[in-house]
């Protein structure tokens, strides 16, 4: 072989081993550097705003819920009560949190909504601050009277208020709360009104009208129960689309005649720009824990029906509920 062949050929040689030792030290690095894996979702605890004090009906449900939750998703549910400005300073606290699926909250129904409607009050946050998540549980508005009082029927109550409006009475526990919007959508649905007496809460509203100081109990069916149990009262129509396996002996008021449908419910929510996959282990976690047959029977002896509506469904829900206050209120 020449001087030159052999130049050649030791120069064609060097290039091949740099080539290899190239390839070969990319694939060390990919082998001992792989790319950065989506750490998975949730890895640390989870806290759950209550927007109202401990031993209310929001807080309760939220506890009986809770380690259901904690058993799916295999991380502490820490409920955290943020009560006052009526539910807007947990409510508040969740808009503005940081969207990463370890900050929810109850939203309850249509007192939230109320309260960003409401021009009284100014608020910037509204039904596209939050990312719903899951419905938790829905508890029908009612009518109710003193038992042995002068009411036995809900058409007798219809008869007199289309003879005598606003002059019956009904409790509320708010202005723009639920019950509030009850009874003014059924004055709507009979042509008539009724002076609405609001109170600062449902047990003086019950201790009104076993007072005789307010003639008709509106609030939702789930506080009712015990009392006619009890034999203190007479439930005379559920706003609900059909009878309530609570109480199942009640009628609805669609089947009495009076296309009325009004309620509470509490579900849970993120805030807006949540990420669609983190919302969908949320979801699949929430749901899981709410159809737990032990979970179920559990809300059952609080008076208490689940309802687990997600995503369109929830979502239309409560475009739905915003769209109703809207046209009661005249907001």
């Amino acid at each position: 072989m020449s001087r030159k062949s052999f130049a050649v050929s030791l120069l064609l040689a060097l290039v091949t081993i740099a080539a290899v030792g190239c390839n070969s030290r990319q694939g060390f690095k990919g082998e001992t550097a792989p790319e950065k894996q989506e750490t998975k979702f949730p890895d640390k605890p989870i806290t759950l705003i209550v927007s109202y004090a401990a031993g209310g009906g929001t807080d309760v449900g939220a506890r009986t819920l809770q380690p259901y939750v904690e058993k799916e998703l295999g991380q502490p549910l820490v409920v955290v009560n943020k009560p006052g400005g009526g539910g807007w300073v947990g409510w508040t606290e969740l808009a503005h949190a940081k969207p990463d699926g370890y900050t929810l909250g109850y939203i309850n129904v249509p007192t939230i909504i109320t309260g960003y409607l409401d021009p009284k009050l100014n608020r910037k946050e509204s039904l596209e601050s939050f990312v719903p998540i899951i419905n938790h549980v829905t508890d029908p508005s009612a009518v109710a009277v003193k038992a042995n009082g002068r009411f036995k029927t809900l058409k007798e109550v219809v008869d007199y208020a289309k003879m005598h409006p606003d002059e019956l009475t009904t409790t509320s526990t708010g202005v723009g709360s639920d019950d509030h919007l009850a009874a003014v959508a059924f004055g709507k649905a009979i042509g008539s009104s009724f002076k609405v007496i609001q109170n600062n809460g449902t047990s003086e509203g019950i201790a009104q009208v076993l007072g005789g100081h307010v003639d008709l109990l509106v609030a939702n069916l789930g506080e009712m129960i015990s009392l006619e149990k009890e034999g203190k009262i007479k439930i005379l129509g559920v706003m609900s689309e059909k009878r309530s396996d609570l109480a199942s002996h009640v009628p609805t008021f669609k089947e009495l005649g009076y296309n009325v449908v009004g309620g509470v419910s509490r579900g849970i929510a993120a805030p807006a720009g949540l990420d669609l996959k983190v919302r969908n282990v949320l979801e699949n976690a929430f749901k899981k824990a709410i159809m737990n047959s032990e979970h179920i029977e559990k809300m059952a002896k609080l008076g208490l029906t689940v309802d687990p509506m997600s995503g369109d469904q929830y979502v239309k829900y409560l475009k739905d509920q915003e769209k109703l206050v809207k046209e009661l209120m005249g907001w």
